[in-house]
């Protein structure tokens, strides 16, 4: 077979030597096209060598089966065609089930017809692009065909195998930092950046009920919020050449497991980032309150940071009260108190506003007035913003801002609609990607880091 594929080649060569209307585009497609065969008889050669060597054990508790019977034939569908192995059967009598052990040192599903190379094509391609997108461009591509209901439930497999395992990473992570260890040394402190946000995303609760629920006076909840946090070290945080600011290795969580579960994910991930060795932690958010108690639960002893521009709305929400649509005289008071906010001290702004409620009369504009007041109020020890740019110190929720941007981009697609089930695994996927663990999921890509593609 290899000799006469290498006859083909040879003539498609030839072929496209001649061929003015081809460039090496089509000449990729024919040796793709040719080679495909090939590559799919030695991968079910080396797959049915493999089959025969695995011993008769049970792949869960290494107990020896009994009753084996041999040749199970099984086809299944690999990045090169379809394949056909036979393999050995056994019981398991600690199990109480039957087990082919050639299945699991394969990486093959109990159920699903599909290799591990496919597996993972599924779930990545799934969690960037909607499904039906998805599979046009995996047959496109690869020449794998997946239709779009199976490409959506091995990836839904996937995703729920991605959250098992990082409930045990998490677990792992949290245990090991309850140890006494010995502290690993540093070169120089660093500081440990937390960021925080929510973000809605749109399901089908109680689908098809929505008529029902109106006539008896209730509204059907749609949207539900995605708590989302981002950590790093301060000094893995610079400029490109163009001054644009990054952020080298940062960790990411997505849940739509609720606080308690962004609670767990995000100490997890802080402890695997180095929170352990960190001189100091900074967490950043947007003033919800349900940031500050996290803080203040996972996190005792950090300083925080109310994000510098949602301080700035504030400010802009006392100058439309005062001056309504005129924009000149609202950007001429609005410029100088951003300015003294960010270069001085937060006390004077919150005194200058002091000032201006005493004058107002009652009404509406003293009302908003004195709710911003006392939002500053509330927030005065978490505005140090000349401190922290005098350390280096992001002042802006801007990183977790951008990831929540991306995150959406994936979710929010028009028509799209989830379950929390399916939107967590995926949400889940996206994170070991995004964290450099995809290999975790996948061991054939152990020796690549795809994230930094």
């Amino acid at each position: 077979m290899a000799a006469r594929l290498a006859g083909t080649l040879e003539q498609d060569v030839c072929d496209f030597l001649v061929a003015s209307d081809q460039n090496l585009g089509d000449l990729e497609v024919q040796i793709e096209q040719q080679s495909r065969e090939l590559l799919r008889v030695a991968a079910e050669k080396a797959a049915q060598k493999k089959a025969k060597l695995i011993p008769p054990v049970c792949p869960v508790c290494q107990q020896p089966l009994s009753q084996l019977t041999g040749d199970h034939r099984r086809s299944f569908e690999c990045r090169f065609g379809t394949i056909t192995i036979g393999r050995s059967r056994g019981y398991c009598k600690r199990c109480r089930k039957w087990r082919f052990p050639a299945d699991t040192a394969l990486g093959l599903e109990e159920t699903a017809g599909y290799s591990p190379r496919v597996q993972e094509m599924a779930a990545l391609l799934a969690s960037k692009m909607p499904v039906s997108e998805a599979s046009a461009v995996l047959e496109h591509l690869t020449g794998v065909k997946l239709p779009r209901a199976t490409l959506d439930r091995e990836a839904r497999r996937q995703g729920e195998r991605a959250r098992q395992l990082r409930r045990q990473q998490d677990e792992q992570a949290c245990r090991v930092g309850k140890q006494p260890v010995q502290p690993e040394l540093v070169l120089e402190p660093y500081q440990m950046i937390i960021q925080l946000d929510a973000w809605n995303i749109r399901e089908r609760d109680d689908w098809g009920k929505t008529q029902g629920l109106r006539q008896a006076g209730l509204e059907p909840e749609r949207w539900h919020w995605v708590y989302t946090g981002t950590c790093f070290r301060l000094d893995h945080r610079g400029q490109t050449a163009g001054g644009r600011p990054v952020i080298s290795e940062r960790g990411f969580v997505a849940t739509r497991e609720g606080i308690d579960g962004l609670r767990e994910q995000l100490h997890a991930e802080a402890l695997r980032r180095g929170l352990g060795q960190a001189a100091g932690v900074l967490v950043i958010g947007d003033g919800a309150v349900w940031i500050w108690r996290l803080a203040d639960d996972r996190f005792k002893g950090a300083r925080q940071r109310l994000d510098f521009y949602h301080a700035v709305q504030h400010l802009a929400a006392v100058g439309r009260a005062l001056f309504g649509e005129d924009q000149a005289r609202l950007k001429g008071w609005l410029r100088p108190l951003v300015q003294q906010l960010k270069n001085q001290s937060a006390i004077k702004v919150v005194g200058q506003l002091e000032e201006i409620l005493a004058q107002l009369p009652a009404g509406a504009a003293a009302e908003t007035v004195q709710k911003e007041v006392n939002y500053f109020h509330e927030h005065q020890d978490r505005m140090d913003y000349r401190a922290g740019r005098r350390r280096g110190e992001p002042i802006g929720s801007g990183a977790i801002e951008s990831t929540c941007r991306q995150t959406q981009c994936r979710f929010k697609r028009p028509g799209q609609y989830w379950s929390q089930q399916g939107d967590e695994a995926l949400l889940c996927l996206e994170t070991f990607w995004r964290n450099g663990r995809w290999h975790l999921l996948f061991p054939h890509n152990r020796h690549l880091d795809p994230s930094k593609n």
